[in-house]
């Protein structure tokens, strides 16, 4: 049930409209089960996961904190996580070597059968699992209690409007919104549609429109050259963001309904001055828990400068590695590891993540977004080979300028006006990113006067409807990890 599809609008109306009916003192039951129902319509199975993971940390955080003995505490926290992460390295890894297996057995290597068995990575489950170890530390570390209530706790790992691709809940921010008794709240439901209605227009009017074109381009990567991967690596930077951002505000959105406030997810990434600004602006709520839960474990910066390094690179290793085990992913995450390292050097100095620097300059913002987008050849790339055969041929005929520029407009065969067409909604974007920086933009808009105000609803609305006619629901990105 894809989140642009119009079986979770009917999903979604019924379950608000029976959710406002439904007493107050069992809406957190209704939630639970509609949150299950969610799930399960992708697979029946995946209930079972969920269940999974949502029993073994509600009894182990309960062992956690009633026990005084530390080896008996750090068994008990091994003992959910581990099984957690063999899980994932079971789901992450499974289909790869069973691929690997055999293509050795078809080229003669081992005398052994082909295997048969798919093993598919089930939506969300990268997500939750990450949510119910986070859980599972705090209380370790004793910065929450434990909750002694199932259903909240159930709730807490399985509330649908996050299950799929976060954001990644805390416990200390969750929770206590969940055990609420909440009641009808005009202003936190309007907010919340308007929201979604911007997370769709990121998505269906700019993702999906932007995504034809780099498919097009990466999956036949060695029939181009040239400034074609230049326009469209920069595409493809704008299509992830506006598709996973997408996600989250519709994710955010969604929650306002039933008056629960997510964590916010990004704030205008590319607006950022070094890579370490990047990554406290760009899915925050999956970088912080990598840095509380990997990179701080490790040490952090609290160490000798080479070992703060090595911790640096092994967190992004890691990142890349949870987004898939192909090499373009470990690529991805061990570039970005570096670059970190190499700002260390530049900001030696940074408050709360984001490096402190005398002044920032304007060349700063293209610079650094021109690393981002170099690195995302990696992330797209369908093979480590064509990665590099894309950034070796980036400035094929630079030399000629005319030539470079005529070669890829003719092999983007794609109209002037539809050109155009693809840049306003993309100028829309940086508009609102740039306002969002100083400002809620959403409120902004909402103080406006009722022909400003609805006159932007109106045409947001009817854009949203022009691009969702063909009624076909394209998966997002981040669903994949």
């Amino acid at each position: 049930m894809l989140f642009n599809s119009m079986t979770f609008a009917v999903f979604l109306l019924t379950v608000f409209i029976l959710y406002h009916i439904v007493p107050v003192r069992f809406r957190w039951v209704f939630l639970l089960a509609a949150s299950y129902a969610f799930y399960m319509n992708l697979h029946a199975a995946y209930g079972l996961l969920l269940l999974f993971s949502t029993v073994l940390t509600y009894f182990l955080a309960l062992e956690l904190e009633k026990t005084p003995a530390q080896t008996k505490r750090k068994l008990c926290l091994l003992g959910g996580v581990l099984p957690l992460v063999a899980v994932l390295l079971l789901f992450k890894l499974g289909a790869p070597v069973i691929n690997r297996i055999n293509a050795l057995i078809g080229a003669g290597r081992l005398a052994l059968q082909p295997l048969t068995l798919k093993i598919l990575l089930p939506a969300g489950v990268s997500f939750y699992f990450f949510q119910s170890m986070g859980y599972l530390i705090d209380v370790y570390r004793g910065k929450i209690h434990a909750e002694r209530h199932f259903g909240y706790h159930a709730l807490f790992v399985s509330f649908f409007p996050q299950l799929l691709a976060g954001p990644i809940g805390r416990a200390d921010a969750l929770l206590p919104q969940l055990k609420k008794e909440r009641r009808f709240d005009y202003e936190s439901v309007t907010y919340g549609l308007k929201l979604m209605a911007w997370g769709y227009f990121k998505k269906l009017v700019i993702a999906d429109v932007f995504a034809a074109t780099v498919n097009k381009v990466y999956d036949n990567a060695h029939s181009y050259v040239g400034l074609v991967f230049i326009i469209v690596t920069v595409m493809f930077a704008i299509e992830i963001y506006c598709d996973f951002s997408g996600y989250s505000d519709i994710a955010i959105g969604c929650a306002k309904l039933f008056g629960i406030e997510l964590a916010t997810n990004f704030k205008s990434p590319y607006l950022s001055f070094s890579i370490k600004e990047f990554w406290s602006r760009w899915h925050i709520s999956l970088s912080t828990w990598f840095r509380d839960y990997v990179y701080i474990p490790l040490g952090g910066s609290r160490v000798p400068k080479w070992r703060n390094c090595l911790n640096l690179l092994i967190t992004f290793l890691v990142s890349g590695y949870w987004h898939g085990s192909s090499l373009t992913y470990i690529f991805w995450g061990a570039v970005h590891g570096l670059l970190q390292i190499v700002e260390t050097f530049i900001y030696p100095k940074t408050r709360r993540g984001v490096p402190v620097t005398r002044k920032k300059h304007w060349w700063q913002l293209p610079i650094t977004f021109s690393i981002l987008c170099f690195t995302w050849i990696f992330f797209r790339a369908n093979t480590i080979q064509d990665a590099f055969w894309i950034i070796s041929r980036l400035f094929w005929d630079i030399g000629r300028p005319v030539n470079y520029l005529k070669t890829a407009v003719i092999c983007l065969d794609m109209p002037y006006l539809t050109m155009f067409g693809m840049m306003l909604p993309a100028a829309a974007l940086l508009l609102y990113d740039m306002l969002s920086l100083k400002q809620d933009v959403i409120a902004l808009v909402s103080r406006q006067r009722a022909p400003i105000r609805w006159g932007v609803y109106v045409v947001l609305l009817v854009v949203i409807a022009l691009f969702s006619h063909k009624g076909i629901a394209t998966e997002f990105i981040y669903f994949q990890f």
